[in-house]
């Protein structure tokens, strides 16, 4: 595994970008991807610390077992190296909510529920694979 960044679900993107700023993040990308408009993702970034925001709304009925209500939503989004051996080594020992997918920002990803309930997905991006 490389890396863990957080994914909090918040109602207001655009206000929570305003937050974080407070504390010496900065805005790395944003969806829509000219940062105009009520945003529906953000990746922060401060040193070696990297945030991701997304507004609940744009959930739709994807992972219904992220709660929509603010605070204590969390999904763990983990970047590997090789997410097909990854997937084939633990497929058949987790509870699967997602299967190997590829997105619209070019990552392939499964996500799995753990054991307490918290929604982890595991992505290698396109510029990763071979």
């Amino acid at each position: 595994m490389q890396s863990l960044s957080p994914n909090i679900f918040v109602n207001d993107v655009n206000a929570t970008i305003d937050f974080y700023k407070i504390l010496g993040f900065e805005t790395q990308m944003t969806v829509p991807d000219d940062g105009s408009g009520p945003l529906v993702w953000a990746m922060l970034n401060n040193g070696g610390v990297s945030i991701m925001l997304q507004s609940m709304e744009s959930l739709g009925d994807d992972l219904p077992q992220i709660s929509r209500t603010s605070g204590g939503s969390l999904l763990l989004y983990i970047s590997v190296d090789d997410i097909n051996s990854l997937f084939e080594q633990v497929k058949d020992k987790v509870t699967i909510l997602k299967g190997l997918e590829t997105t619209f920002y070019g990552a392939t990803e499964f996500t799995i529920l753990d054991n307490n309930n918290y929604v982890l997905t595991f992505a290698q991006h396109s510029h990763d694979q071979a």
